[in-house]
């Protein structure tokens, strides 16, 4: 094939780019989310697994070198 074949069909495959491309920016929504204050509360549930795990480790001390490994 000759480059101009080419370029043909690469402009048949790829749309162009509209002018309302600008409507689908996602960098404001982007800097909204980065100025909101973030979450602090940490759910129970969370620390419910590290007890559990704590608690764990204490009675199977040979595990704790297998959960170093994972984090």
């Amino acid at each position: 094939m000759n480059n101009d074949r080419m370029k043909e069909l690469l402009k048949q495959a790829l749309p162009r780019v509209s002018s309302d491309e600008s409507a689908r920016d996602l960098w404001p929504n982007v800097l909204l989310r980065i100025a909101q204050p973030a979450a602090a509360k940490v759910p129970w549930f969370d620390w419910a697994l590290l007890a559990g795990l704590i608690g764990f480790a204490a009675f199977v001390p040979a595990s704790i070198p297998v959960f170093l490994y994972y984090l």
